[in-house]
């Protein structure tokens, strides 16, 4: 049986992964491949639990490297109990968010370095890396928009994070896309759901069976 193929969909806030994850699984399986929806921080029921731990209670909750440690811990389970066996499998895996958005917020704008997270992450992860990453990208001002309207001014620890903070994310989102050219592309965000997704399948039809 043939490995399924691994697509990670990436970006800052408001930039609309959760819709567009559903969204291409949804033009996959209209071409007949089977697909599985998943998301980090979970996935799992272990990475589940971590998730809670992370995205719960005050920003100072915790530092930068706990930080960093907790989500490696919970990719790593997210990769053993769900990613591997599905691709083992043949099926397709789509994940709102995977390493690149712990590379873009604790590595880049956390201040850790990429290279450091990316260490910590590859000894949890091993080879199991995306066939292709999207990395969604839009305006400022119309994330931040986006993202209100979806939390109702009451977003997650790191969401309700400065401008400052999610400017070098996504400045770390644009370095990560230039030195991996093979693996990672940028995707407008911007106009409607159904000219987004659209892009989301170019990006990937070299990949199509």
């Amino acid at each position: 049986m043939t490995n399924g193929k691994f697509i990670s969909l990436e970006g800052g806030e408001g930039t609309g992964k959760s819709t567009q994850v559903r969204a291409l699984a949804g033009a996959l399986t209209e071409r007949g491949i089977d697909c599985l929806v998943t998301r980090e921080p979970g996935g799992s029921p272990g990475a589940e639990a971590i998730r809670e731990l992370l995205l719960g209670g005050a920003d100072e909750r915790w530092g930068p490297e706990a930080e960093a440690l907790l989500f490696a811990a919970a990719r790593a389970d997210h990769v053993d109990k769900t990613i591997r066996p599905s691709l083992k499998a043949g099926r397709w895996v789509l994940s709102d968010r995977f390493l690149d958005s712990s590379l873009a917020y604790q590595g880049g704008a956390g201040g850790l370095g990429i290279d450091a997270v990316r260490a910590v992450n590859i000894f949890g992860i091993g080879d199991t890396l995306p066939d292709r990453t999207l990395v969604l990208h839009l305006g400022e001002e119309e994330g931040r928009a986006r993202a209100r309207d979806r939390d109702q001014h009451d977003g997650d620890r790191i969401g309700a994070r400065s401008a400052d903070y999610h400017r070098a994310v996504e400045t770390a989102f644009r370095l990560i896309a230039v030195e991996e050219l093979e693996r990672v592309r940028l995707i407008d965000a911007s106009g409607s759901a159904d000219e987004v997704t659209a892009r989301l399948a170019d990006a990937i039809a070299d990949l199509l069976p």
